[in-house]
């Protein structure tokens, strides 16, 4: 089956030179020029990831990135950030913003489809986890979604894997470099940092619930899962 990918970006030129690739990859392109048009695609196509530059006008890529992680519609759509920006600030904030992963221009298109179905086989739709449940959380695996008792709570992706990982494996620490290549894969190079940016999100969309204290920061080691205080 074809995976349906949404460009972001303004450039018409850039927009057509990712569109050959991915057609050139087996994937299906579609394409928008700015966040208006982007809004209107996702709302006739669900794309299986979303290619979004930083940088379009009147609305930021980092903006949209803000919006559609917002939407429970577009909340677990993989975000790839297309940007000329490589501060590691920049890249912090495409992570806070939700995004699953950040290329910086310029790059070439054999790395850009690599990172795709990299990410892709990271998302919930491709997973093959089961369901779990403790400490008052709940995972239904065959639908990928959390609850927090009966109440669904709306989680990305990669917070969805990280959590899956930690309940299945309570009550262990594991450090940054264990969590990244667990969760994110050992092929795939994500700064150490990354990981704490995440942490940290998913603390936030468990806190509603007081559910937040299950992920618990062993000092000088790494996290862990645990519903002991």
């Amino acid at each position: 089956m074809h995976k349906r990918i949404l460009i972001v970006e303004d450039e018409a030129s850039i927009r057509d030179m990712l569109a050959f690739a991915l057609r050139k990859a087996g994937m299906e392109a579609i394409q928008a020029g700015d966040a208006q048009q982007a809004l209107v695609a996702l709302a006739d196509h669900a794309p299986d990831l979303i290619l979004l530059d930083w940088m379009l006008p009147g609305t930021t890529g980092l903006e949209l990135a803000r919006r559609l992680r917002g939407d429970g519609r577009t909340a677990t759509v993989p975000i790839i950030m297309l940007t000329a920006r490589g501060e590691e600030v920049d890249r912090v904030a495409g992570l806070e913003a939700g995004v699953d992963d950040y290329v910086v221009k310029p790059f070439s298109a054999r790395e850009l489809v690599a990172r795709i179905r990299a990410v892709l086989r990271r998302a919930p739709g491709d997973d093959g986890s089961g369901s779990i449940a403790a400490g008052g959380l709940r995972i239904d695996g065959p639908a990928h979604r959390v609850y927090a008792g009966d109440v669904r709570i709306d989680i990305g992706p990669t917070e969805y894997r990280l959590l899956h990982f930690f309940m299945t494996h309570a009550e262990r620490v594991h450090s940054r470099a264990q969590l990244l290549d667990q969760v994110w894969g050992g092929s795939v190079y994500i700064e150490e940092r990354t990981v704490d940016v995440h942490i940290r999100r998913l603390r936030q969309v468990l806190e509603p619930f007081a559910l937040d204290g299950l992920v618990q920061t062993v000092r000088g080691t790494g996290y862990r899962f645990s519903v002991a205080p």
